[in-house]
């Protein structure tokens, strides 16, 4: 399968949709991520907070002709945001894939509180100019967080990873994302714990178009230019979830999806503006 790629302003091109990882760990991770590649996945996302850096390098060394495919990510976590801890950090990350280097490094939350994120976002930076990373980005970061690490730093992320899903569809983060040439990767697109997949306006458009609603949400990302993470270990749900491209939404119901969006749709409360994480 021929997964499409965005992209960024740079030019640096990412698939348009990856693989979630979050508690794919050990052995059982490992022989998921690896089928998720073998079903054509090509971008894996992962973090240090997940504990699973091992597995998703594991799985990568072994996917053969496919490994120069790959788009490995990870993530600094907050309690590393000073930059000798952060350089030190992302240099673990890599010896902890056992990669020469990891295709895609983000900050995980930018932590405002602490105001330590232009250090680790300068770190980064000399990340990636010693080739420890080969791109560079951010997660849950905020427009004004963006525009002070630009203005600070002059350099921009090739991609933002934030909360979207039908009931926090983020339009005006888009807008601003599409705006600088910025990606924006999907965390939980299919929502988490709640109704979502059940809701009836999704249910009418997928036996419509006879899919899942997991599929017609996940079309849905694709419609809005979107990357979804979507995380499954079963190689039936992996498939499924590939399978969306040839899903060609209207106009009409791309916007009756973004109209189930709600002012508390954050999954958990989540406001990058006070939400720390470390």
């Amino acid at each position: 399968m021929t997964i499409p790629h965005l992209t960024a302003a740079d030019g640096t091109t990412l698939p348009a949709i990856g693989l979630g990882t979050y508690r794919l760990n050990g052995s059982a991770g490992v022989d998921a991520i690896g089928q998720a590649i073998r079903a054509g996945y090509r971008l894996i996302d992962s973090a240090v907070n997940y504990e699973n850096e091992g597995a998703v390098g594991r799985a990568a060394r072994a996917a053969g002709d496919v490994h120069d495919e790959l788009v490995v990510t990870s993530k600094l976590p907050g309690r590393h945001h000073r930059y000798d801890e952060a350089l030190t950090t992302i240099e673990e990350s890599v010896f902890r894939t056992g990669l020469d280097r990891i295709d895609l490094y983000l900050i995980h939350w930018p932590n405002p509180t602490a105001d330590l994120y232009v250090q680790a976002w300068r770190a980064l930076i000399e990340a990636r100019e010693r080739g420890l990373v080969r791109h560079i980005g951010l997660s849950n970061f905020l427009p004004e967080h963006i525009d002070r690490l630009v203005a600070e730093t002059g350099v921009a992320p090739v991609v933002n990873q934030i909360e979207v899903h039908p009931y926090f569809p983020q339009q005006e983060a888009l807008d601003h994302h599409r705006e600088h040439g910025i990606l924006v990767q999907g965390w939980s697109p299919l929502g988490h714990g709640n109704d979502l997949l059940q809701h009836p306006a999704i249910v009418e458009i997928a036996t419509a178009h006879g899919v899942s609603p997991a599929q017609t949400i996940l079309a849905w990302h694709v419609a809005r230019q979107v990357i979804p993470l979507p995380k499954a270990a079963s190689p039936q749900r992996q498939a499924e979830n590939l399978d969306v491209f040839g899903i060609k939404l209207t106009d009409g119901e791309v916007e009756a999806i973004t109209a189930l969006g709600r002012p508390d749709g954050r999954l958990a409360d989540q406001d990058p503006a006070v939400y720390e994480e470390f």
